[in-house]
């Protein structure tokens, strides 16, 4: 799966002399820590609740909270990390031949280290089902009461430092006993099996696949019973499984409708289209069913063995459901009854991992060593003024003691010059400095490398360095504006992926040494990259800024893949208001499995996403594959992936897969994929097969396979009924972002839009009598309304200035998880209420209501409005805000990227932010306002008169206005 390295230096440098190390060390004495931001943010610690969805499941306290908004069945359940570890003490389970098993291994034991190094044949007690932390999140630590001191968090029960997350335990339940029968002697293939070619299928990531190598297929002829007849293939385990599987597998993938249509024309012209949100590295507790063997695959298509195959119980041959051939299974599925074949979880889950350990692959550090061997590299920007520079050392300080004290960790900074601080000196900052104007040459990095110097060392050894090094920093010395600082940000992360590599430059070339789980550099700017490689000029006016500036896009996205070729992971985090031209960073985190992100400042927010992106733990070379029912082809995958390569993983005869090359694999992430139809389906039912084949944390060979089998219909009721309104708005959202490189063409996809809306009512709405009017469809009510906040939004609206700022926010949109692209599309309005309660309430600016505080929740940001009635009373303003700020920091606590949190009074400058989210609805009739917004009826008609006198003219459009414009009339309210 993964590329083949092809050069194991990080960069190619000209030849140049090697330029002598310079020692540099501070020429003032440290300041003393103080970590002024202790109070205002803290790390974060594991919780014991569920997170938040996206209809506000609240925290402990449910009761306190009104749900107002509209509930689907299928809403995806968003897990949070287990309260507890499981215990140690031991417990037996059952081998397969009926003998007792030693103890269960203890948390501190390896990860995959089972039954005393041995995994073969691990089965469980019939009925019990151990507890599975593969998934629990990493240990952390909550600051203590002194300077520097830490305790450790008991909360989750690990009560020590000295050991990792405790393993993932294989819960395969009991095999049946195997039919009184021996097995059948292998016979010949007959000729004409194989299944027709399929077209290559095109999507935004695959420009489809060359055959490859011909694997011969395993299409066997049935079984014959001993007078003569043909023994038949059992039927599939359960017909009932369409409900069940969409249920289990919801965290993983969510359908944009529980049907699919079965005729060509009306699926396929349709604007509402058809498509998944899948999730493939999500992680969830309790996790998926656990096997420890290698998968059994169809030979011809190479789809993977689910619940849904036809099983022959005698001789425990499969049939493939995409492409209907006969395969072995090597006698693994021979059982007594059908009934029998769903103790095999592959047989009765529609989640499977495939978990491989036994693979040691040169440089590989031991698995139970890798979480504390995967270094994080601060690469901070020397260049910043003071006020920038106080905010960041106090974000710095706090994110020191935030990581566990095994982390190792390394400290780079840059500005003309690169400064690679050595940890050897307990007592001062001392650093080794590289020149910054061009790359740095082979035999300087090999003498520092190899020199005395200590540049990565565990947190535990290496704290109070950190924090004399956070504290010698110093601000610019000079004149020159911001933008115009020389800052060698290229230089300096190539220096960091060379100390992340060590001694694998001495290694032949085309070899990687892994350093044993995702490394990451986290880089701190301030301003833009102007100096050495990969720069531009400062200034837009400069005559050949366009070509530099594409030269140097260029020269940052091969270092962002050679970060990924050795499992580095480069996050950006950009602060203060100095531009840091957003297209040369972008693809550096984007082709390393990175995200970048801008800040107002280097205070709460910037500390608190330093403290996420280094504990969200990833998986690398990852391959993730569709396969779906020969009707049905992928015609575009949107997401944090690339073009598959053939050559990187197995290919089949016939396999018609869609694939993409995942950057990286995480919990945040998700890919968009859209489908359509090759002809009308005549068959009751479609299947789908979503395969993430990638190394996990710990080093382990994964294979998540997610199998889900959808009705198809004819009946256009019972298809719009089945419509899932929010994942079919997520999906006709990221399919417009994707297609808006700049805001000439966000006007284009805002007109896109209007059309669309019009199709759909055209085709699915319902004339109204005597007027030449069409009402949009009452089962997609809520869908024009989400995308109304769509195109008026930050994401392709107008409310944010600068284009830099739209440009990440569609970054982040197009790779996000379902839940946070929901709510980047459409914000989510809770007003407080008497009593800590909340009631959600429509994104209108009816929710202004003076006497009441409101969160307002837009994905990367939250806002609180306080009423200017509620302002002048004390008591209840101060309660008021901090129950809001609680829900808010409830809301988004494991949230990535961490959304800045401001509040602010009625009538003061920064509410634009506020208002400019909320749909002008004062301007509609009063009838239209209280069918839409039904909280008014609890007002008075003192209370109505003072509201709608509160509110200025607006050219905006308010939603009915806008569906009026297009000769619709707006949906019946839900």
């Amino acid at each position: 799966m993964a590329n083949t390295p092809q050069n194991s230096n990080p960069v190619p440098s000209p030849s140049t002399p090697a330029p002598s190390l310079e020692r540099r060390f501070s020429t003032t004495p440290p300041l003393a820590y103080r970590s002024p931001l202790a109070n205002r943010f803290s790390p974060q610690t594991p919780t014991t609740q569920n997170l938040p969805n996206d209809r506000f499941q609240s925290s402990p306290s449910t009761d306190r909270f009104h749900h107002v908004g509209v509930s689907t069945s299928s809403s995806p359940a968003v897990g949070s990390p287990s309260s507890s570890l499981p215990s140690s003490s031991p417990s037996a389970s059952v081998k397969p031949d009926g003998k007792m098993a030693g103890p269960s291994p203890s948390p501190s034991t390896s990860p995959y280290q089972i039954l005393n190094g041995s995994t073969e044949g691990l089965t469980s007690v019939p009925g019990f089902q151990p507890p599975d932390v593969s998934t629990i999140s990493p240990i952390l630590y909550k600051q203590g009461s002194g300077s520097g001191s830490k305790t450790a968090d008991t909360s989750s029960g690990v009560v020590q430092f000295n050991a990792p997350p405790g393993p993932p335990i294989f819960s395969s339940p009991a095999r049946p006993a195997a039919a009184p029968f021996s097995p059948m002697p292998p016979m010949p293939q007959h000729p004409g099996t194989g299944a027709s070619q399929f077209s290559n299928i095109p999507f935004s990531f695959s420009k489809g696949k060359s055959s490859g190598a011909l694997l011969p297929t395993s299409s066997l002829p049935p079984a014959v019973y001993s007078n003569g007849t043909p023994e038949p293939l059992s039927v599939d385990l359960d017909a009932n499984f369409d409900n069940s599987s969409l249920s289990a597998a919801s965290p993983y993938v969510l359908f944009s409708s529980h049907k699919v249509l079965n005729q060509k024309k009306l699926s396929n012209t349709s604007s509402i289209g058809f498509g998944a949100i899948v999730s493939p590295g999500r992680d969830t507790v309790p996790g998926p069913q656990t096997v420890q063997h290698s998968p059994y695959r169809c030979q011809n298509c190479g789809a993977y063995v689910n619940l849904y195959c036809s099983i022959m119980p005698s001789t425990g041959e499969w049939k493939c459901i995409i492409c209907n051939k006969l395969n072995s299974s090597e006698g693994e599925y021979r059982a007594a009854s059908s009934h029998d074949l769903r103790n095999w979880p592959e047989l009765s889950s529609t989640v499977v991992d495939y978990v491989e350990t036994g693979t040691r692959r040169p440089g590989f550090v031991p698995v139970s060593d890798s979480r504390m061997s995967a270094p994080v590299i601060l690469v901070i920007d020397e260049c910043l003024d003071e006020p920038h520079l106080q905010h960041l050392q106090s974000s710095l300080h706090a994110f020191v003691d935030s990581l566990p004290p095994t982390t190792r960790i390394g400290i780079v900074t840059y500005g003309r010059t690169v400064s690679v601080y050595d940890f050897c000196e307990s007592g001062i900052a001392s650093a080794d400095m590289l020149p910054g104007g061009q790359s740095p040459s082979q035999e300087s990095l090999k003498n520092m490398i190899f020199g005395t110097g200590l540049y990565l060392a565990p947190l535990h050894a290496s704290l109070n360095v950190a924090h004399n090094v956070f504290s010698s920093l110093r601000p610019f010395r000079g004149d020159q504006p911001e933008v115009a600082r020389d800052r060698c940000l290229g230089t300096a992360v190539e220096v960091a992926l060379a100390l992340i590599q060590g001694p694998s430059a001495e290694m032949s070339r085309g070899t990687v040494k892994r350093s044993g789980g995702n490394s990451r550099i986290m880089i701190c700017a301030g301003g833009p990259n102007t100096f050495g490689p990969g720069s531009v000029p400062y200034s837009l006016s400069h005559p050949n800024y366009a070509y530099l500036e594409k030269k140097a896009m260029k020269w940052m996205d091969h270092l962002g893949r050679e970060a990924r070729r050795h499992d580095t992971v480069v996050d950006i985090l950009c602060a203060g208001t100095c531009p840091v031209r957003i297209p040369i960073l972008q693809p550096l985190a984007k082709a390393s499995g990175g995200v970048l992100v801008l800040h107002d400042d280097f205070g709460e927010a910037f500390g608190v996403n330093l403290q996420r992106a280094a504990i969200r733990a990833a998986g690398s070379q990852g391959i993730f594959e569709i396969r779906c029912s020969d009707g049905i082809f992928v015609n575009r995958i949107i997401g944090p992936g690339e073009d598959s390569h053939s050559d990187g993983h197995e290919t089949f005869k016939n396999d018609s897969s869609a694939s993409v090359q995942m950057l990286s694999v995480e919990d945040t992430q998700s890919f968009a994929v859209t489908m359509e139809l090759k002809r009308d389906i005549k068959e009751k039912h479609v299947f789908f097969q979503f395969a993430a084949c990638y190394m996990d944390f710990y080093q382990a060979n994964i294979s998540r396979i997610i199998t889900i089998r959808l009705p198809t219909t004819a009946d256009l009721a019972a298809y719009l009924n089945s419509i899932e309104v929010d994942v079919l708005a997520v999906l006709i959202g990221k399919r417009a972002v994707l297609q808006a490189k700049d805001s000439s063409d966000a006007v284009d996809i805002r007109l896109a839009i209007d059309e669309r809306v019009k199709d759909i009512t055209a085709k699915f709405g319902t004339q109204l009598p005597k007027v030449k009017l069409r009402r949009f469809p009452k089962e997609l009510s809520l869908l024009p309304e989400y995308l109304f906040h769509l195109r008026r939004g930050p994401l392709l609206g107008s409310i944010i200035g600068h284009e830099d700022e739209r440009s990440v926010l569609r970054n982040l949109f197009l790779q996000a998880s379902f839940d946070l692209s929901l709510r980047m599309l459409a914000p989510r309005v809770l007003m407080h209420r008497e009593g800590g309660t909340f009631e959600e309430l429509p994104a209108y600016d009816l929710a202004m209501q003076s006497d009441a505080a409101v969160v307002l929740d837009h994905g990367t940001d939250v806002f609180i409005w306080m009423g200017a009635d509620l302002s002048t009373q004390e008591g209840k303003s101060a309660a008021a805000l901090a129950a809001c700020r609680t829900l808010a920091e409830e809301l988004t606590e494991q949230r990535f990227p961490a959304p800045r949190i401001l509040s602010f009074k009625e009538g003061s400058s920064p509410a634009r932010y506020f208002v400019s989210r909320l749909i002008p609805a004062h301007k509609d009739p009063r009838y239209e306002q209280e069918a839409r917004f039904p909280q008014l009826h609890t007002l008075t008609l003192e209370q109505r008169t003072k509201l709608k006198s509160s509110f200025f003219h607006v050219d905006d459009l308010s939603f009915c206005e806008w569906m009026r414009s297009m000769k619709l009339v707006p949906p019946e309210p839900s």
